[in-house]
């Protein structure tokens, strides 16, 4: 069975950083494009950050120039990177991700992980 293993959560101050982490949950599971997305309570899932299997990125607006999406392919983990963390961007973080495993590339969505930024 297939699972995204999703890490790196917590609680932080504003202007703090956190990274978050994403990897299939066996290591011949293979990453292709890979988004992160977030939830806040009585919201709407939303995108935050994408990244293809060739390394192409996108960001919504309410991220750039604060987050970073990144892959490292040795270890088959994508991270995003938080920086100058706003009470706003407390959310539940989920990842959302194609991956390759049993000669098929299906979509799957992580547990999701907690991010709380206090003022």
């Amino acid at each position: 069975q297939v699972q995204l293993v999703e890490s790196g959560g917590g609680l932080v101050q504003a202007g703090g950083s956190l990274r978050l982490s994403c990897a299939p949950s066996e290591r011949s599971f293979r990453l292709n494009d890979v988004a992160w997305y977030r939830q806040a309570p009585g919201k709407q899932r939303e995108l935050v950050a994408s990244i293809s299997t060739g390394g192409s990125t996108n960001y919504a607006d309410f991220v750039k120039g604060r987050f970073t999406i990144s892959r490292d392919n040795a270890k088959n983990t994508v991270y995003l990177q938080m920086a100058s963390l706003k009470p706003e961007d407390t959310a539940v973080y989920y990842c959302n991700a194609h991956v390759y495993a049993f000669g098929t590339a299906q979509p799957y969505w992580g547990q999701g992980t907690q991010v709380t930024v206090s003022s």
